[in-house]
């Protein structure tokens, strides 16, 4: 579908602000990889053949009888048994000396009958965030070429932590940003479009709520329905929505009375069509200008929340737990660089990309 004449001038804005356009191009790439975290980073292969027939086990549960094993449990792919089954064809001498017969299968000396010759195509990571990694000495482990980021101090690879916790936090983010500013924007305009007794009402309410401590709600919330994602998501937009009522609503009031809206309301069309068609996006601009402080906010209030252990569950891949995990183990200097270098890019892209669509939106700024 072709763009509008005013997109497209909005678009070559955009793209001449070189750095704005570079930043979406980098985070792109970034988040467009950690969108395939689970085909980068895990401790499951992504194709197994076993016995001629194809397996996906990122995808699907398969339990260790299906490639000749004894237990009904989801098969460890990490575990030499298991390789042994699946490069064997399920020969029951693998649980005798695995690693041996992985060797033979590899040298071409093994022989039995019915042999058919398995193969697994691993993620470049063979560890999940949550995957204890089998190497020697005490937590948290350095760097080497099997731990590219480290270790930390439960074992678990920093690199595969990170990638899933990029994904984790982009997805939170723009999730409660685009709620609540769905909510704010609604609200704004309301109140600037009506005014009077309404705009009265909702500027008290407004007052009340945002004095409300948002952290304490939320702790309280978690010690009554337990930490959860989905939670964290409705309680952090339900705090978050104020942040574009005041912008929204100052624009909404100094256009109803432009000669532009007094037109459409003469010709009879209707207040949401003027609200939503006509002023809102005149008031876009002081909208996104907003918007990267709620992305960022967002962010570190997710960071902050699981940095102080009222965050996402225990389970789930945190930044901010990497953050704590730094400042608790000042001997393992890469937990810290690790984590700072993760907020700062991440940060810096999304302000930069903000802006950039700010300016591309304000008619008054041109780039050469």
């Amino acid at each position: 579908m072709a763009l509008s004449p005013l997109n497209q001038r909005r678009w070559r804005n955009f793209r001449r602000n070189s750095r704005a356009f570079w930043s979406l191009i980098i985070f792109s790439v970034l988040f467009g990889l950690s969108l395939l975290a689970d085909f980068l980073a895990n401790d499951k292969p992504i194709l197994v053949s076993y016995r001629g027939d194809l397996f996906t086990p990122v995808f699907n549960f398969y339990p260790e009888t299906t490639f000749g094993g004894d237990f009904q449990t989801e098969a460890i792919y990490r575990d030499p048994e298991v390789q042994c089954l699946i490069a064997s064809g399920g020969i029951e001498d693998c649980f005798d000396d695995p690693e041996g017969i992985i060797e033979d299968i590899d040298a071409g000396t093994f022989q039995a009958d019915d042999f058919v010759k398995g193969w697994a195509i691993w993620p470049l990571i063979p560890y999940s965030f949550n995957t204890t990694v089998d190497r020697p000495g005490a937590a948290p482990l350095p760097p080497n070429g099997q731990n590219w980021l480290g270790t930390d101090d439960t074992k678990r690879d920093v690199l595969a932590r990170v990638i899933h916790g990029f994904r984790l936090s982009i997805l939170f983010t723009l999730m409660v940003t685009a709620a609540a500013s769905i909510v704010g924007v609604i609200a704004g305009a309301v109140q600037g479009y009506f005014g009077g007794w309404l705009d009265l009402v909702f500027q008290r309410i407004i007052e009340i709520w945002s004095a409300t401590p948002s952290l304490y709600v939320i702790i309280i919330m978690f010690a009554i329905l337990g930490r959860s994602f989905w939670l964290l998501v409705i309680l952090m937009v339900l705090f978050s929505w104020t942040a574009l009522v005041g912008v929204v609503r100052a624009e909404f009031l100094r256009a109803r009375n432009l000669e532009y809206v007094r037109a459409a309301k003469a010709l009879g069309v209707g207040n949401v069509t003027i609200m939503f068609r006509h002023m809102l996006p005149n008031a876009m601009v002081a909208t996104l200008t907003m918007l990267p402080f709620i992305v960022t906010g967002t962010i570190s209030a997710l960071a902050s929340l699981d940095f102080l252990g009222f965050g996402l569950p225990a389970s789930a891949p945190s930044l901010g737990e990497l953050t704590l995990q730094a400042k608790q183990n000042l001997q393992a200097p890469w937990l810290a660089f690790t984590a700072f270098f993760t907020f700062a890019i991440m940060l810096s892209l999304l302000v930069f990309i903000f802006e950039g669509i700010r300016d591309a939106f304000d008619p008054r700024k041109t780039f050469s």
